[in-house]
């Protein structure tokens, strides 16, 4: 039966290096035909094509970036004038048509006389120009969307005001900065902010006055936070050493799945198009899985398993691995090259390379990371509790939701306690692994 299964091992062995000779051969006949006939014809393609998208970087990206930047100014505007005017939010204090001309209006005289955001971030500027050549620029402006024809046919890439006017769009080079109240886009930046933040105040229904009128509301609460539940304590004691373990569990589970795939997620590592597939794959993954809360995961895992410390040991343990290997994937990719280089330059493979090159640089820092993340999870653990993910943080919410407000103080007391211990202790421990 060996003998049997070697030869099967043995013919598809020989039928893969087979396939991989037919393949070279084609890729390099491939490689020849184009050499001998496509390949310039492909090169002056492609160099085409280049030069057309670099012009629409220049003479489209801007402009494009200007009128979406005034489109907001013109909308924070009008809803900060509005909420001041009426209490209530408008998106426009004029008709859309308004709207329309003055952001268009206003975008082509500001390109025209200084230079705009959009040609801040490519770095270029309008080159010098009377008033009245620049009056005749921003009237040809609008037609900056031609430029994708325009630069089929012009050499330079130019827009259809540039072609009317003579002017022309160079680099902007490492000029003296101009102070921001000398030029119009210093204004504009200063008012684009300005208008943001009397936006954000009409959006999220700021009242002071509210703040300041309704105080006698929370005098219940505020007599219970100095009249704690004592009689509470031995609960809360039992259910924090219940949360304390919850970040213990999902920190030591979380650890070694981490610390596995921060190697993955390496890019100093990962060379070669597989290995780069798969760091690909593992660092957008954990973006995407990071990008979402630790409590939404607690509300997933509650569905999934039923409401308890299980549950928010799950999500936890869920968040602890994606941000874990962030931290500890950088971590390599910061080390120094220089011992791995000398390694393999003895003839070491690769898991010799790993344990004498790469894991004596990040031993310390892997111990802080961790530490850390330990003293995040316990603060978490409180909350994915408020969701059905179990410990002191759960038994806090349903006093909350039944207006118990002093045994939820004498939780409150329990939990700020856990927390500050805690904190106090993993920065001793940084510190003498600093």
């Amino acid at each position: 039966m060996k003998r049997f299964w070697a030869k099967i091992r043995a013919g598809v062995w020989a039928g893969a290096a087979a396939l991989r000779r037919r393949a070279t051969a084609l890729w390099e006949a491939g490689r020849g035909f184009l050499r001998a006939y496509g390949w310039p014809p492909l090169r002056r393609a492609a160099e085409f094509l280049l030069a057309w998208l670099k012009a629409l970087r220049i003479r489209v990206l801007p402009p494009l970036l200007d009128l979406v930047f005034l489109g907001y100014l013109w909308l924070a505007t009008s809803i900060a004038v509005s909420f001041a005017a009426t209490g209530r939010v408008a998106y426009t204090l004029l008709s859309w048509e308004w709207f329309v001309l003055v952001v268009g209006v206003t975008g082509a005289l500001w390109s025209a006389w200084d230079q705009t955001l959009g040609l801040k971030v490519v770095r270029h500027r309008l080159s010098p120009a009377s008033p009245g050549m620049r009056l005749l620029y921003a009237l040809f402006w609008p037609l900056f969307p031609l430029t994708l024809v325009t630069a089929l046919v012009d050499r330079e890439g130019r827009s259809p005001a540039e072609w009317f006017t003579d002017l022309r769009l160079v680099e902007a080079g490492e000029a003296r900065p101009r102070r921001w109240y000398r030029s119009p886009t210093g204004w504009l930046a200063v008012l684009g902010l300005g208008v943001s933040l009397a936006a954000a105040v009409a959006v999220t229904r700021v009242d002071l006055r509210a703040f300041v009128t309704r105080f006698e509301k929370t005098l219940k609460f505020w007599r219970a936070i100095f009249s704690p539940a004592w009689d509470q304590a031995g609960l809360g004691l039992k259910l924090l050493v219940e949360t304390l373990f919850m970040a213990v569990v999902a920190t030591a589970f979380a650890v070694p799945v981490a610390a596995a795939l921060s190697f993955l997620a390496a890019r100093n590592l990962m060379r070669g198009p597989l290995p780069r597939l798969l760091y690909t794959v593992l660092r957008v993954t954990g973006s995407f899985t990071r990008s979402i809360d630790a409590i939404i995961w607690a509300i997933i895992f509650a569905v999934w398993v039923g409401t308890g410390s299980f549950a928010g040991v799950l999500a936890l343990f869920v968040h602890s691995v994606v941000d874990l290997m962030k931290l500890y994937a950088e971590q390599i990719e910061a080390i120094d090259p220089g011992p791995v280089e000398a390694i393999t330059a003895t003839g070491a493979n690769r898991l010799q390379v790993l344990r004498y090159g790469v894991i004596p640089q990040i031993i310390n820092p892997f111990i802080s990371f961790t530490l850390y993340r330990w003293d995040i999870n316990v603060r978490m653990a409180t909350v994915v509790g408020l969701v059905g993910g179990g410990g002191i943080g759960f038994r806090l919410a349903w006093y909350l939701g039944a207006y118990a407000f002093s045994e939820a103080t004498m939780l409150t007391l329990l939990i700020v306690l856990m927390v500050w211990s805690i904190d106090w202790l993993s920065a001793r421990i940084r510190e003498k692994l600093a």
